[in-house]
């Protein structure tokens, strides 16, 4: 069988204070007329990125509103994870396909986790391209099948995304971010939800700000003068080199800032380390730059710390699915800076809850500004909170799910 993962338990009733009574109500609503049906959630990794965050919340509370919910994650060797990751990669725009061996590695593994999939589901979510191929090779194990794509579509590598979308077919409904990722052919059979942070989660809890300076303390940060942060993936779409090349603009004109680029080492992500190692090469020893990983102890807590001391958060993607630290950085009402590309604009109003940019330059000077006017910094982080708050906490994704389970008729 597929590893289940163990998760924690939640309660709805807890996010009133938070999200309001009227949406808790409707999600109750919803969920009574779904009781017991059996759910199922199927990953590539249980931690490292934001599938995983989603699901280590999602699940208990689909739980907890009367759903008999699990989430398995599949197995796979490096093998697999080398042609995912190019498969990952292609279908955000790169131009390198999989190999017709890495293909059949894909196809392979995918045979075996269908394989090892239990049985009798009434609703199977696959998430993103890895395991993708099990509905075609297992349709009876579940009444439907859903296909959840995390990732950006607008821009795909063409002959990747033919590869990949006969297997779509299988699935009755896909569910992406934004209507710009649903590929063509699919429209009549797609659904737009967007993804959501968990409030009271230990990375997203509130926190004092004499907790979050001891913890950044401990890091090497001095806490009395400016800091930079970007938390995400080592990864190139992320832009980590273009995000150090813009602090050393910065620090051209204000030389006490220092810069944090915080990530973790995900399992399904076997370039990660090729990365990490090209990022270290890149800040070519510079004592205001540090570049940590959960290796590094630093875990959701830590996380926590930096992004709610930090002075400004960058998220400078250059391809992005959603950005779910975008939303946990302005959750905490930080002044934030990121790429103009993917679920960012989605979160971000340019100017008025953070800003978009396009350039390293650009990027710089948007710190600048920022760092310059403490009250530009405090209005805009006020502004992405309350946006985080209505449209981006888990509720609303519960809410979201729950609609969607009825409208395929479960």
């Amino acid at each position: 069988m597929l590893q289940t993962v163990t998760v924690p338990h939640k309660h709805i009733s807890d996010y009133q204070s938070i999200v309001g009574r009227t949406l808790v109500e409707e999600i109750r609503e919803r969920a009574a007329a779904l009781a017991g049906k059996r759910i199922v959630h199927v990953s590539a990794t249980a931690f490292g990125g934001g599938v995983a965050e989603i699901l280590y919340t999602l699940v208990p509370l689909m739980v907890d509103v009367g759903l008999d919910c699990e989430w398995q994650v599949i197995y796979g060797r490096e093998e697999f994870f080398n042609a995912t990751k190019v498969m990952h990669n292609a279908l955000q725009g790169n131009p390198q396909d999989l190999t017709e061996e890495e293909w059949e590695t894909w196809r392979r593994y995918n045979e075996i986790n269908a394989e090892q999939l239990g049985g009798d589901w009434d609703l199977c979510i696959v998430h993103d391209p890895q395991p993708a191929a099990i509905a075609s090779i297992v349709p009876e194990k579940s009444r439907n099948w859903v296909w959840r794509c995390h990732i950006d579509l607008s821009t795909p590598n063409e002959a990747t995304l033919a590869r990949l979308l006969p297997y779509l077919e299988h699935y009755s409904t896909s569910v992406y971010h934004m209507p710009a990722y649903v590929p063509n052919g699919l429209d009549g059979r797609a659904h737009i939800v967007a993804p959501a942070i968990d409030p009271l989660a230990p990375k997203n809890m509130a926190f004092s700000p004499e907790d979050a300076v001891y913890i950044c303390d401990q890091f090497g940060i001095d806490v009395d003068r400016p800091l930079l942060c970007q938390i995400s993936r080592f990864d190139p779409w992320k832009d980590p080199l273009g995000v150090i090349d813009a602090y050393r603009m910065v620090k051209q004109e204000m030389p006490d800032v220092q810069l944090a680029l915080v990530g973790s080492m995900a399992t399904d992500d076997p370039e990660g380390w090729d990365f990490f190692n090209a990022t270290v090469a890149h800040a070519d020893g510079d004592p205001d730059i540090h570049i940590l990983n959960n290796l590094n102890n630093v875990g959701a807590i830590e996380v926590n710390a930096f992004q709610s001391h930090c002075d400004i958060v960058l998220q400078k993607s250059t391809r992005e699915g959603f950005g779910l630290t975008v939303t946990e950085a302005i959750w905490k009402a930080r002044p934030f800076i990121g790429g103009d590309v993917g679920g960012i604009p989605l979160q971000i109003t340019n100017g008025v809850s953070g800003f978009l940019v396009g350039s390293v330059e650009e990027c710089a000077q948007r710190c600048l500004e920022i760092l310059s006017d403490p009250g530009l910094g405090k209005r805009l982080g006020l502004a992405g909170k309350d946006t985080a708050r209505r449209k981006f906490l888990t509720p609303r994704l519960l809410r979201d799910w729950l609609a969607l389970f009825e409208t395929i008729g479960m």
